[in-house]
């Protein structure tokens, strides 16, 4: 399973995937700046946090433009395995590859703390090692994270399972008391109908290393290591 980690002017976020990646799940990874044009060689690719472009603009709305884009357009069209963590997030969809909008969290302030997350779909590239309705312990770090879509889309990505994730309690309650962005339907990570990409606002890098005491997020990384 080789894997691509992109880097924009403005990740920030591009050496925490990487060191997960490379050191700790110990797969072949390698750097791909933003001016690149091809993919083809990786099984992963990962659009990593951070303020790309300074998130000038939008986040990710110039992003959008990098060279690298056409061809991650192309390599997600053509069954690429993707993901996107906060501003990779933000990056897929403003280029179309998943649907809705990142919006300023409500508070208008930046929001950095841990967070509880109910997985809604365990049995997708990205959360196969999860249990069902099981909640991960993952920190969020954004200033536009509140996630809308209209209802219309929010009812077809429900139909289709293809929300992720939910920000919850610590039981696994969804409700406003435990949304920390306002996002519609307490909704924190989906992946597009054909399954292949997905997007998340928490970091589940950050929560992956031994060294550190939660390690939730290497469920995620875990499940898709063993879809290969």
């Amino acid at each position: 399973m080789k894997c691509g980690v992109v880097v924009f002017p403005g990740s920030n976020c591009d050496h925490d995937i990487y060191h997960i990646l490379k050191h700790i799940f110990k797969l072949p990874t390698e750097w791909v700046w933003h001016k690149e044009t091809a993919l083809a060689q990786f099984d992963l690719v990962v659009l990593p946090g951070g303020f790309s472009y300074g998130d000038y603009l939008r986040a990710g709305a110039i992003a959008k433009f990098s060279p690298i884009m056409k061809a991650i357009v192309a390599y997600a069209n053509n069954g690429g395995r993707l993901i996107g963590i906060c501003n990779g997030f933000q990056i897929l969809v403003e280029s179309g590859l998943l649907p809705g909008a990142l919006m300023h969290n409500p508070s208008q302030k930046y929001i950095c703390k841990f967070v509880n997350v109910r997985v809604e779909n365990s049995d997708s590239f990205f959360t196969n090692q999860c249990a069902a309705n099981s909640v991960l312990q993952i920190p969020i770090a954004h200033g536009e994270g509140s996630y809308y879509s209209d209802p219309g889309s929010l009812q077809r990505m429900n139909d289709n399972g293809q929300v992720l994730f939910r920000y919850c309690g610590p039981d696994g309650e969804v409700d406003a008391a435990h949304n920390p962005n306002g996002s519609a339907e307490n909704i924190a990570g989906i992946m597009n109908e054909a399954g292949n990409v997905m997007g998340m606002m928490p970091h589940p890098e950050r929560c992956a290393d031994p060294a550190l005491p939660q390690l939730d997020g290497q469920r995620i990384f875990n499940s898709m290591i063993n879809s290969f």
